[in-house]
């Protein structure tokens, strides 16, 4: 399940930015043991676990949009736009913040 979540920031600010989101979505969500593991430059693993299943996607970073392909098991996908919803909520959440230039390095 693909989501795309646009922006107009330069590319190394909406990866702050996104980095950032993470950090506070693993902070809110410990709980559910969310990780992240940057691949690449503009790509990270993420996942986490929810009633003992682990799940997990790719966040992507491209010029305009954060993509955010999640591989989400059938007996999962009713919880599915939940954590997409939360997902996007904190990166939209810290992309304004970045338009705002509240960004601490």
């Amino acid at each position: 399940m693909k989501h795309s979540i646009k922006h107009s920031l330069p590319i190394e600010t909406a990866k702050k930015a996104t980095v950032k989101a993470i950090e506070a979505y693993a902070e809110r969500f410990s709980k559910f043991n969310p990780t992240s593991d940057w691949t690449t430059e503009h790509a990270a693993k993420i996942g986490f676990e929810a009633k003992g299943v682990k799940l997990g996607g790719v966040l992507a970073l491209r010029e305009g949009e954060v993509e955010l392909d999640m591989d989400v098991p059938f007996l999962f996908r009713p919880f599915q736009s939940k954590a997409v919803d939360i997902i996007d909520s904190e990166i939209r959440k810290w992309i304004e913040k970045a338009k705002n230039g509240e960004l601490d390095d």
